[in-house]
């Protein structure tokens, strides 16, 4: 069903896919934060040739956007222009070979990484038990060099297949992926579709004990319960983020129903019916109140997309996104 005379405009220039399409889809009900506006359209794609041919077709002026579970990711009120690319079925298969004691990790890029964490246990590889803390997909994970409780992907890739804008496969090792503190140099234009992780032999009741541990941790000290997008900005050299805005009194500090997380003051959290430019807008005031505090800039953890305001206004119908 299509809402609007955007979307419509897309319509007639899409490639023939094997995948889905979906038009009008509200995006807030896939992030985490349950706010912002709508895609023009979401693609899912059956598998890599199907995105590849996607890729490899689309019209040029076709804007694409790959969003992962939406756990880290702000979608803007006015919603994002062009095609959501979603990597499920297809794109979420796990397997591990072994070499000895080394565990060889073959994961799709749409896998969850708590579903990672848990398939690692099961098939006694260890190493990886690290991504049991991090929300979010290992597409999404291999784009910032996710990292939790003394670990990140860095620690682990050993290989990362992408498609570039085109839709041709590059096959990536660690250096060419230029991964750094939450950074990946890899062009943002291409669409990470699997990955080897290393691992290695280890006992599947000591990593369920590792995971058991790392999953009371985040219960004690972050706010993982509430509508929050995670950690909300990076660490400057040698500080904790938290710290500089608990520092810079605003711990508590809201704007609308967007509010810093009394538990984890690096989370913002959705007490209810705030919109992305509530949330956004308080990220803003607490980066200009550290800033003007400690003299230290926040840069933003949370990915952000999309327009600031709707364009043009909802007029009914579109699809919701589970």
């Amino acid at each position: 069903m299509m809402a609007n005379g955007r979307v419509a405009d897309w319509l007639d220039r899409l490639p023939s896919v094997r995948g889905r399409y979906a038009f009008d889809v509200d995006l807030s009900r896939t992030v985490w934060f349950r706010a912002g506006g709508r895609a023009d359209v979401v693609f899912r794609p059956a598998d890599i040739d199907d995105l590849a041919h996607f890729l490899a077709v689309r019209p040029a002026d076709l804007p694409v956007t790959v969003v992962g579970l939406g756990s880290n990711l702000l979608v803007r009120d006015g919603g994002v222009e062009g095609v959501v690319v979603r990597l499920r079925q297809g794109f979420r298969d796990m397997n591990v070979r072994w070499e000895g004691e080394r565990a060889l990790v073959e994961v799709g890029a749409g896998a969850l990484d708590m579903n990672v964490a848990r398939y690692c246990r099961d098939q006694g590889a260890g190493g990886l038990a690290f991504l049991s803390g991090i929300p979010g997909t290992i597409g999404g994970a291999l784009r910032m060099n996710a990292g939790a409780y003394g670990s990140e992907m860095s620690d682990v890739v050993v290989e990362a297949r992408a498609l570039d804008a085109a839709g041709s496969l590059h096959v990536l090792g660690p250096d060419e992926m230029g991964l750094s503190y939450r950074h990946s140099s890899v062009p943002g234009d291409w669409i990470f579709v699997s990955a080897v992780l290393a691992g290695r032999r280890e006992e599947p009741a000591q990593i369920a004990g590792q995971m058991e541990t790392i999953n009371a941790e985040r219960e004690a000290s972050q706010p993982i319960r509430a509508r929050t997008g995670g950690s909300t900005f990076t660490n400057p050299a040698g500080h904790s983020a938290w710290e500089l805005i608990d520092e810079a009194g605003c711990r508590g500090l809201s704007r609308g129903s967007a509010r810093i997380s009394e538990q984890h003051c690096n989370f913002i959290v959705n007490t209810g019916g705030a919109t992305a430019s509530d949330i956004e807008g308080l990220g803003e005031e607490v980066r200009r109140r550290v800033e003007e505090k400690t003299g230290l800039s926040l840069d933003w953890e949370i990915r952000r997309i999309g327009r600031h305001r709707r364009w043009p206004p909802n007029e009914g119908g579109g699809e919701d996104e589970a």
